[in-house]
């Protein structure tokens, strides 16, 4: 089993992230419902992604929504066209938790994400307990629920979506996010990441929880947008380290330039990698070409 002590990985500088397959965009409804409808077709989202490749993308960081399983498949079965190509899964997919709570229940969604039969009954057997073997028990069987879709590719970080992230964080569960890096560690041989949108009060407890150096993701950009904690402190983080930072959002939904919104992105030394969205080759190529252009004349 994989120590906690592993080598660190090495991020790629430029990372290729979901949102438009499913029709997120936060600045307009009529392009997300545009690109909703494009890409309800498998073959598309897969004509994206090798578009991205052959731009030099090598790592996809997405969801565990279930339409990133048919992504998987394709991708197991055509190993030999995309050499050294990862996956960053990103969880839980909150839509599909609380589609199935609306629907069965609380504890009849937790039996229908759970991938062993009875494993529910088993940790929660005679009366529902919130020791802490409990919660680790538990939140260990949810994490292989979401990882199995991902089964024999190459998933060196995993992350914690921001919906749960920044729940656990309003709620003082701190202790959850030592259970997902040590589970995350040990049981995937991989590292730990963390999305967010309050990046200067994660990373304060993820230092309280001896959790060094962490993989935080978080929104960067030059207006602001979804960036919770304040300019400066951010600024100081990008600045001066003391954790791995991707950055996410860095078009705020497509109100900042391009050129003016990596400008600003790439003149921070401590943001390792940025992870964008795109739905057409050209659109990919100027992205990866302005990043190459700021990085070479910081």
């Amino acid at each position: 089993m994989p120590s906690s002590s592993q080598s660190r990985h090495t991020m790629d500088r430029i990372l290729f992230g979901d949102n438009q397959f499913f029709g997120v965009n936060h600045m307009s409804e009529e392009k997300a419902r545009a690109q909703a409808m494009r890409f309800q077709d498998i073959d598309a989202v897969i004509k994206v992604l090798d578009d991205a490749y052959f731009e030099g993308i090598k790592t996809f960081m997405c969801t565990t929504h279930q339409k990133i399983s048919a992504v998987c498949d394709h991708f197991r079965a055509n190993r030999e066209r995309y050499p050294g190509y990862q996956f960053y899964p990103c969880m839980p997919y909150a839509h599909k938790y609380a589609n199935a709570a609306a629907e069965h229940g609380m504890l009849g969604a937790l039996r229908s994400f759970l991938p062993q039969e009875n494993a529910l009954g088993a940790l929660l057997s005679g009366s529902i307990s919130f020791a802490r073997k409990d919660i680790e028990g538990l939140a260990g069987l949810l994490i292989d629920a979401e990882m199995k879709m991902f089964a024999g590719l190459d998933t060196p970080v995993v992350f914690l979506q921001n919906v749960a992230t920044d729940f656990l964080l309003g709620l003082g569960f701190d202790e959850a996010f030592r259970i997902f890096a040590a589970h995350v560690r040990e049981r995937y041989g991989a590292e730990p990441g963390f999305i967010t949108m309050n990046a200067p009060r994660l990373l304060e407890k993820l230092t309280q929880l001896g959790i060094e150096n962490p993989i935080i993701c978080a929104s960067i950009n030059n207006l602001f947008f979804r960036m919770c904690g304040g300019q400066q402190v951010y600024e100081e983080i990008m600045t001066r380290g003391r954790c791995r930072l991707i950055a996410m959002s860095v078009f705020a939904s497509g109100a900042v330039p391009p050129e003016q919104a990596l400008e600003y992105v790439c003149k921070f030394p401590n943001i390792e990698s940025i992870v964008f969205g795109a739905s057409s080759r050209r659109n990919i190529a100027q992205t990866v070409k302005l990043i190459e252009q700021f990085d070479a004349n910081p």
